[in-house]
Order: structure tokens, then C-alpha cells, then sequence
């Protein structure tokens, strides 16, 4: 997902109300099936009526696990309270199209529902003088985290209610191919600004000369 399908995503939650269930990111304008099948298993809702949504099973194998509590005799509720799931034999479910290790990862998810997927943030200090874009001049030197990474570059906050552009070719002196050769979200970086648009609402960093 890249910041316009994020943005897409927010604009919907604010006018419809929050997510009842996972598939009501079919809704979001322009998110697709394919979309969906990248970023509905990061998705936790723990007001869902289906407890899988809380976890981190993907709605692809919703059936299976269907499957696996009526096996056992029980309800989605109790299969996951209770650890029921602790009770099946996995081997009679690899001919649903899924692998032993697959089945073990599905098994190990349920064991922790409502987990956030989400890697926890390291602390930063951000300069306390510069608190908006207003406040940024050419050529300092700050401190940021990465807060996304795309094909062309990464998104850095540095403390000014709004994340800065690192394109590719100002990640490195080094060629790369791939942001994430090189950076990944929630890495703490030293960046040098490089362009204010207050109008436009554009920050252009550098993560080359900072030192």
C-alpha cells in the first residue's frame, strides 16, 4: 500500500465509520482484489463478528479453519479461546492446497490473536525548535525515522507533522535498484534537507554528505 491507497483507505474510515469487518477494504475506492489479498491479513479488527479477523489469518483460509472447528465440534469463539486448535492432527489438512508449514504458521497465528503486526517504533528525540515545514531550512542536518519505502525512495519524519521525500538516488552514493537495500521502516536515519514547497506541501530530504 503507498500513500495514495493509504490516504484512499483513511478518507473512507472517516466518512463510513470504522471497519466492521475485514472485507470492507473492498469498499476503499480503488482497492482491488489484488490489493486486498496483499494487506487484509495486517488488518486486526477486534469489534468483527468473525474472530479471524482479529488474527492473523489471511480471509483465503477462513474456509479451512471453518473446517478445522467443525471438525472438532466447535465454534470459530471456542476453537480460539480455548486453543482447540491444539487439539486437531494437521497432516489430514495438507490436501487443502496448503503445506505442512503452512498449516503450522496458521496454527502458530491462532495462538495470538489480536497481535500487532506492526514492529514497534524505536524512541527518537526530534529537534525541539523545529516543529513544523515552516521551520526547515536548506542544507540542515536532522534526525528522522523512516516511516515508509517505495520503489522510489522513503518517507522520513522528522518531526514536522509532515514526512519527508528520500528519492532513490538520494538514498546512497552506491547504485541500487531497491530502496530496501538500504532502508526500512522504522529505521532511524541522519538526513539533510533538501527542498521546502510549503505551497505544494513537498519536503525533499538526502541521506548523502549528512555526517
Amino acid at each position: 500500500i503507498g500513500p495514495a491507497m493509504a490516504k484512499n483507505i483513511v478518507e473512507y474510515r472517516n466518512k463510513a465509520g470504522y471497519f466492521k469487518s475485514r472485507h470492507d477494504l473492498l469498499n476503499v475506492p480503488r482497492l482491488g482484489n489484488s490489493t486486498f489479498e496483499q494487506c487484509a491479513g495486517f488488518l486486526r479488527i477486534p469489534s468483527s463478528e468473525n474472530m479471524l479477523d482479529n488474527t492473523a489469518v489471511h480471509p483465503e483460509r477462513y474456509a479451512l479453519v471453518q473446517k478445522m472447528c467443525s471438525d472438532t465440534g466447535s465454534n470459530i469463539s471456542d476453537f480460539i479461546q480455548q486453543k482447540k486448535f491444539l487439539q486437531i492432527s494437521l497432516e489430514k489438512y495438507t490436501g487443502y492446497e496448503v503445506g505442512m508449514p503452512t498449516l503450522k504458521d496458521l496454527i502458530d497465528e491462532l495462538s495470538k490473536p489480536g497481535r500487532d503486526p506492526r514492529k514497534q517504533f524505536k524512541q527518537i528525540e526530534f529537534n525541539e525548535r523545529i516543529t513544523k515545514p515552516e521551520h526547515l531550512q536548506i542544507g540542515m542536518i536532522l534526525k528522522g525515522v523512516v516511516t515508509n519505502v517505495t520503489a522510489f525512495g522513503c518517507f522520513v519524519d522528522v518531526g514536522v507533522h509532515q514526512d519527508g521525500l528520500v528519492h532513490i538516488s538520494n538514498l546512497t552514493h552506491q547504485f541500487i535498484s531497491n530502496p530496501s537495500e538500504v532502508v526500512s521502516v522504522g529505521k532511524i536515519v541522519d538526513v539533510k534537507v533538501l527542498e521546502v514547497d510549503l505551497a505544494r506541501k513537498r519536503i525533499g530530504l538526502s541521506m548523502k554528505d549528512v555526517s
